[in-house]
């Protein structure tokens, strides 16, 4: 089994990796292999709305020159699917709504082929608007009829500077806990 992890941060190992490192945690402890892809300092474009997805049927996005189609590729052939952004202006960041979006319209157009897999969302925040960003997310995985696990609480960690994540323990915990509870629901899939 494998998750595979999407960090929409401009840092590359700022607050919202450190949250996704602490799920990781929990799954390797279930001997299920993790991957990381971090979407910082990489362009990606927004859909287009050519709708050439749902003509071509080929599991791929027709817009090139970025890393969408490797991402898509890697939710094809993950079991678990991590979406991780931290909040901008009440929402995730620009490069995750655009993969979002773009791998949301190309597994629509191929029968909703990220179908009964396992998705969670994490989110860092300094303050507020974590929900928003953190609904968004979700919204992904139910659209593309996949399974998402809960936790103890809303998968948010707050913090600003990098690091600062480290000091909220309820954010840590519900990490922890989204990890053996996705672990849990990807063995019972299996």
């Amino acid at each position: 089994m494998k998750v595979v992890a999407f960090n929409g941060s401009a840092r590359k190992d700022g607050n919202t990796k450190i949250l996704i490192d602490t799920v990781f945690a929990e799954l390797k402890k279930e001997k299920i292999k993790t991957e990381l892809v971090s979407l910082a300092g990489k362009k990606i474009r927004g859909c287009t709305a050519c709708g050439k997805c749902f003509k071509n049927q080929d599991k791929r996005c027709v817009v090139k020159g970025d890393l969408v189609n490797d991402c898509i590729e890697k939710m094809l052939e993950a079991d678990g699917i991590i979406l991780a952004s931290p909040t901008y202006f009440t929402d995730v960041s620009a490069e995750m709504k655009a993969l979002i979006d773009r791998a949301g319209f190309v597994a629509k157009a191929n029968q909703d082929m990220f179908r009964r897999k396992v998705g969670a969302s994490v989110v860092a925040v300094r303050r507020a608007g974590g929900i928003h960003a953190f609904d968004t997310m979700n919204h992904f995985f139910f659209i593309s009829q996949m399974v998402v696990p809960g936790s103890s609480y809303w998968n948010i960690g707050l913090g600003l500077a990098p690091g600062d994540v480290k000091g909220d323990e309820e954010g840590l915990m519900t990490m922890q806990t989204l990890g053996k509870n996705m672990a849990w629901l990807l063995k019972k899939l299996e």
